[in-house]
């Protein structure tokens, strides 16, 4: 703990606290996530710590289911996203010729397209469902991964310990998962934070648009939505999710940044 920063210490905090509270929500929560209990906007009180939603719900409860969601998505597209994207941008790099260029080319194209519209448009004609959120969002933002993956890849294949494997007979398999993969951690790493951060603010904002999580079911951008009218009038309903996603993207941005510079140094150190 000594040798943690005081910013990585923070960061640690309020990321452990928003995913236990997401794997927790159901003992946490003092109601349901779509249970009317009180009047609309109700302020603070002993009831509703929060206060209630535009329809009378509980804004703790409502923010904890919330939270839940927006977490589990986020992280199942960001696993998905790296899974596809590192995969495939390591198999570009080793295997080059037509396959890096066909498989490259195929990004380009994808990524020309503004991440937004294209999934406005998916998700304009696909069923809207949590499951269907995470395979695009995890498509899309596997493009960006395998980008960041190839050229990493790319470095470190002309590295002589790959030129040694690949004289001792290896597979690709192995140069990718063995030789490529250990060697390009630093980068990846980093760039889950922001994949992550990224993940959790375009769920957020698909909610917000109404072609992301849908009611009765909670997400923090979706309850920006449902609320948002109440700031007219000065009631904080719609700030309060506003406030869980800001401060949930800023910590894992330090937990990364805290992880980047210590798994460089410990390379440093081996070197």
């Amino acid at each position: 703990m000594k040798n943690i920063p005081i910013s990585a210490l923070i960061g640690l905090f309020f990321t452990a606290l928003y995913f236990l509270g997401a794997i927790f929500a159901p003992l946490l929560a003092p109601y349901g996530v779509g249970e009317v209990v009180g009047d609309v906007w109700e302020p603070s009180s002993a009831d509703y710590l929060l206060g209630t939603d535009n329809i009378g719900r509980d804004l703790l409860s409502r923010m904890i289911y919330g939270g839940r969601t927006t977490i589990f998505i986020a992280t199942a597209a960001t696993v998905l996203s790296f899974t596809l994207g590192s995969v495939l941008g390591f198999f570009a790099a080793v295997m080059g010729g037509w396959i890096d260029q066909a498989l490259s080319r195929f990004v380009d194209l994808v990524m020309s397209i503004p991440t937004l519209i294209f999934a406005l448009v998916v998700l304009s004609v696909a069923p809207v469902t949590i499951p269907m959120l995470i395979i695009v969002m995890g498509l899309l933002d596997a493009t960006r991964v395998y980008r960041l993956a190839r050229a990493v890849a790319v470095d470190i294949e002309v590295m002589d310990y790959v030129e040694a494997a690949r004289l001792r007979g290896e597979k690709t398999a192995w140069i990718i998962f063995r030789e490529i993969l250990p060697n390009a951690l630093s980068p990846l790493i980093a760039e889950m934070g922001l994949r992550f951060i990224f993940a959790v603010l375009f769920v957020s904002t698909l909610s917000f648009l109404g072609l992301g999580v849908q009611p009765p079911e909670a997400d923090w951008g979706g309850i920006v939505k449902e609320n948002k009218e109440g700031i007219v009038y000065g009631i904080p309903a719609a700030l309060i999710p506003a406030f869980a996603i800001a401060t949930l993207a800023i910590s894992v941005n330090l937990v990364a940044d805290w992880v980047l510079n210590r798994t460089t140094s410990l390379k440093g150190g081996r070197g």
